[in-house]
């Protein structure tokens, strides 16, 4: 994307090294960018135009990559895993190190996203963006009109409150009820359900902020487009 980013960042991201590190490349005088030697950490450079060399080499900025992947059940969200379970970024095709952005259960399905880009994970999963995740729960037995109430309120969940921005259910099924919520903790919904005395049988979430699994089948996935990310700062950056 077309903006400004410290220069030692740049290499950071570029896998040169530790941002500490390339701090010291930089006081050196190792590192130029056009052509010209730079000595001060302040530096911006503009990843899309300029030349960033280090002992003369050319640097090449590392690509960016961002995925939407409808997971299915039976995967864990991780890169690896010491057991030999099944990973989720098994199911992508890529040659770039991906890594999930934020936690989706064993057994949980839909929308997870995936990237090489820690800057657009950290903003996504941080608590201050207030992202809104949309969950489609299944639940062990019809929910109570008054239990829903509890959950706009909210629970106390290890000692720290939290709460569903609303909650819907299904009339013609009351055990399957839809809810969103801003939280990225772990097993969040399914420990705000059992605070109110529910089991949750299966977990899919539909929708994180603006990226829905509609039209991608179970254990497929799409290519976001850059668009997509600068949408996703405009509209929650102010937030952040």
């Amino acid at each position: 994307m077309n903006h400004q980013i410290r220069l030692n960042k740049f290499l950071s991201d570029c896998g040169i090294a530790s941002r500490r590190k390339t701090e010291e490349f930089i006081l050196q005088g190792r590192v130029s960018v056009n052509g010209k030697v730079i000595s001060k950490l302040a530096c911006l450079i503009n990843p899309a135009k300029d030349k960033v060399a280090l002992d003369g080499e050319p640097i090449k900025q590392k690509k960016l990559v961002y995925f939407l992947l409808n997971k299915p059940r039976g995967y864990i969200t991780s890169t690896n895993d010491e057991r030999g379970r099944k990973t989720v970024v098994e199911l992508i095709d890529t040659k770039e190190n991906i890594f999930p952005i934020g936690r989706l259960d064993y057994n949980t399905t839909g929308v997870l996203l995936l990237t090489n880009d820690g800057d657009f994970s950290n903003f996504l999963a941080h608590p201050s963006s207030k992202i809104p995740r949309e969950y489609e729960a299944k639940i062990n037995k019809p929910l109570k009109l008054e239990d829903e109430e509890k959950f706009i309120k909210g629970f106390y969940i290890e000692g720290k409150k939290g709460k569903f921005v609303s909650v819907n259910v299904n009339k013609k099924d009351p055990t399957s009820v839809q809810v969103v919520t801003v939280e990225g903790r772990n097993h969040f919904v399914k420990k705000m359900f059992a605070a109110a005395g529910y089991f949750v049988n299966a977990l899919d979430r539909k929708n994180y902020g603006s990226f829905s699994h509609k039209n991608i089948p179970i254990g497929a996935y799409r290519e976001i487009r850059e668009s997509e990310i600068s949408e996703v700062y405009k509209a929650y950056e102010k937030k952040h």
